[in-house]
């Protein structure tokens, strides 16, 4: 671990957020407060711990990485690097390949291979320059969390955004009567009025900008899509498809956030799968190696006839990245 601490330190540091709590309710019943401010005091630490517990779960989440399963053995990896042949090099990753749950190609139909990390990459992972590895159903880098935000953190992310639009609605709600009273001359305090006007417009202006991410990546939740997604559809053996994993706006939903409602609001891993594989909206035998024909997997004995489509609820789940 990081930290470690004295077991006398620690027994006597565990009673302190008790004598927290304890203090700041003796000083609230001093006080002559009415329901209505209790209310707000009780409203403003619920919205502040439920911020400060997404950030550091944004923050502290590490980045799900592929399993060894995708890792090139070393006797592929000689293989591959000492063959200079590029079409023999792509039938090297072919047979790789169909040992494992891909679907998704490359632009030019080829099989996803990330030459750093030396790995067959899953569906929808990508490889992050910043963190230096390959990151499972990877969404963006954010430089606000100093993380990658991806299948391990994804849901902390979404929160965290909805945490920090009501944080700074709140204290504009709340903040905004004062500036009335200071614009209709009911408070004269020179000092506090600048502090509140300050905070109203740091507050509003980050509610603007929080409004749009948010609206955004919830418009990315209810498609099933990442931001690189969005940017660049996942390519299939039958071409791009910007719907690919678009399964319905309730199992959109189900994949990020989990089928345990109670779930929801909380940062607490609920997220449907394992980061390697997801659901389609459409399954057929372009994408199913079980049904693969000799364009995709080059075997033979595969006969037309035994071809078919399934329905969503009988869908194995896969991954899908570019």
């Amino acid at each position: 671990p990081c930290f470690s601490y004295d077991n006398d330190i620690s027994d006597g540091l565990q009673p302190c957020p008790t004598a927290v709590i304890i203090s700041c309710f003796a000083n609230l019943l001093k006080r002559n407060l009415t329901v209505h401010k209790i209310f707000d005091f009780s409203l403003f630490h619920v919205i502040f711990v439920l911020f400060v517990w997404t950030y550091w779960k944004s923050v502290f989440t590490l980045p799900l990485q592929p399993d060894k399963k995708f890792h090139m053995s070393y006797a592929d990896k000689e293989r591959y690097e000492n063959e200079e042949r590029p079409e023999v090099q792509r039938q090297i990753l072919v047979e790789i390949a169909r040992k494992l749950p891909v679907y998704t190609r490359t632009g030019n139909g080829a099989i996803r291979f990330c030459d750093r990390c030396q790995l067959i990459k899953p569906d929808r992972c990508h490889h992050c320059s910043v963190c230096a590895m390959c990151v499972l159903k990877m969404d963006h880098h954010c430089p606000w969390v100093n993380n990658c935000v991806g299948f391990s953190n994804y849901k902390f992310f979404l929160l965290f955004l909805m945490y920090s639009l009501l944080y700074c609605m709140y204290i504009a709600a709340t903040v905004f009567k004062y500036v009335i009273k200071y614009w209709t001359d009911e408070l004269t305090n020179g000092r506090s009025k600048f502090h509140v006007l300050f905070l109203l417009f740091v507050a509003l202006m980050f509610f603007l900008s929080l409004m749009f991410l948010f609206g955004y990546h919830c418009w990315l939740v209810s498609r099933n899509r990442s931001t690189l997604e969005a940017f660049s559809a996942p390519v299939f053996q039958n071409g791009p498809d910007k719907n690919g994993f678009n399964l319905g706006f309730v199992k959109n939903l189900q994949q990020v956030f989990g089928e345990e409602k109670k779930l929801w609001l909380l940062p607490i891993v609920s997220s449907k799968g394992d980061g390697h594989s997801f659901p389609m909206r459409t399954l057929c035998e372009a994408q199913n190696p079980l049904l693969a024909n000799e364009e995709q997997w080059g075997d033979d004995g595969l006969d037309e006839e035994n071809h078919v489509l399934l329905p969503i609820e009988s869908q194995f789940f896969f991954s899908c990245t570019y």
